[in-house]
């Protein structure tokens, strides 16, 4: 018998944002889309436990949330001109034009990405509508607390209403505007997949790094003479290409250094570091994504760790430091410096990050190690603590808890 909490949540990943894009097609009101996408969800917790899971849950989930909508235009006396296109939802008549851009979440990743919202707000709410990631998701990936994260989408979502900004199918000429917003929400997607936040996850969620992958090498047709979207591409690849090597079979985290090079995919290597050597080939100086994915290729070109260039990330972290001055590339230029210069330099810069990211599990993770390494065995094993605290992986932890224990009192 199929477990009815498990379909749901299988749904929820499979169908949520293709609905929620759907009625947005259709109605032009994200609210609306993701209200009755929501109330769609909620049929089915409470249905499906009783009737058992319909054959096909993702027409079953689509009809529903179809009706909702209709349902809510109904009962909004203000929004008559809304009654024909929630009739179109019966009828076969001709849908208007889909753009540009042929697919159904790329293209509302470009509708949410509206310019006229600061850029975090439009990435944090095309996360929530589109990327299906959870608030909770993505307040970590924003390194701030879930009811602030939550009040940021909200009042995203309250300014597109006060302001009538049209959700309309992007054009060409809408692209440029909105590429930037566009790529950080495929790149945090990825990386919620990459290394789950959230306890009660699998330590790596494929699902989300192979859809990320497959809207940015689509992103790339659409944009073939785009840097970024290039750089990001092969970012994800030589990432991805990790990923049989980074969960061990107990389901504890195996970091770069003690990870089977043999394992890695060596096609996905290839693809990415071709994508990193075109762009090189431009002359044209790259951006974030492109920096991130050489960084990224120095590492799997080393065939072991101890041939790993660590004087050429370093120049590259410098490099992305002038673009993106974040205490996060400082945070991993400083795990580059402890390889070339030793610990205690790096432990220096890291100790300035403290104020900044005192919330984030990977600064004292890596304070912890960098003590340990220095023979600090007292600090470091609080550092541990805090990192374990903070950590929501369930390898990561298992792998944190495991390297605190080794510790030498």
């Amino acid at each position: 018998m199929v477990d009815p909490g498990r379909a749901i949540a299988e749904a929820h990943q499979a169908e949520w944002a293709r609905i929620v894009a759907a009625l947005t097609r259709r109605f032009g009101d994200l609210d609306v889309a993701e209200e009755a996408a929501a109330e769609a969800f909620a049929t089915a917790v409470e249905r499906w436990p009783v009737d058992g899971v319909p054959p096909n849950p993702g027409a079953w989930l689509t009809t529903t949330a179809q009706r909702k909508a209709i349902d809510r235009i109904r009962r909004e006396a203000k929004r008559e001109d809304k009654q024909q296109q929630a009739q179109l939802m019966y009828d076969d008549l001709p849908t208007a034009s889909l753009g540009v851009i042929d697919d159904d979440r790329l293209r509302l990743m470009f509708t949410c990405c509206h310019p006229a919202l600061a850029m975090e707000a439009r990435v944090a709410l095309t996360l929530r509508m589109v990327g299906g990631l959870t608030v909770p998701e993505i307040a970590r990936a924003f390194l701030v607390q879930e009811p602030a994260m939550g009040r940021r989408i909200t009042r995203a979502k309250a300014k597109i209403k006060a302001a009538r900004i049209p959700y309309r199918v992007p054009t060409t000429e809408d692209l440029p505007a909105r590429l930037g917003g566009v790529l950080a929400v495929l790149f945090l997607i990825f990386n919620e997949g990459y290394l789950a936040s959230g306890a009660d996850s699998d330590p790596v969620r494929h699902e989300l790094t192979a859809e990320a992958i497959r809207l940015t090498r689509l992103l790339r047709v659409l944009l073939p003479q785009d840097g970024e979207v290039a750089g990001l591409l092969a970012l994800m690849l030589l990432i991805e290409a990790r990923r049989a090597a980074r969960v061990s079979a107990t389901g504890e985290l195996v970091t770069l250094d003690e990870q089977d090079r043999g394992a890695w995919d060596a096609s996905l290597i290839a693809e990415g570091h071709r994508l990193v050597a075109e762009r090189l080939a431009t002359g044209v100086p790259p951006g974030r994504y492109q920096i991130l994915a050489a960084i990224n290729a120095v590492h799997t070109s080393a065939r072991d760790i101890r041939d790993t260039d660590w004087s050429h990330i370093v120049a590259l972290y410098d490099q992305l430091a002038v673009l993106d001055p974040s205490p996060i590339i400082a945070l991993n230029r400083a795990v580059a410096i402890a390889e070339l210069d030793g610990p205690e330099v790096a432990l220096a810069i890291i100790d300035r990050l403290e104020a900044k990211l005192c919330v984030y599990h990977a600064y004292h993770a890596t304070r912890a190690n960098l003590l340990r390494r220095l023979g600090r065995s007292d600090e470091s094993r609080a550092a541990y603590d805090r990192a374990i605290d903070l950590a929501g992986n369930s390898a990561e932890t298992a792998y944190l808890i495991r390297r605190r224990d080794q510790l030498v009192s």
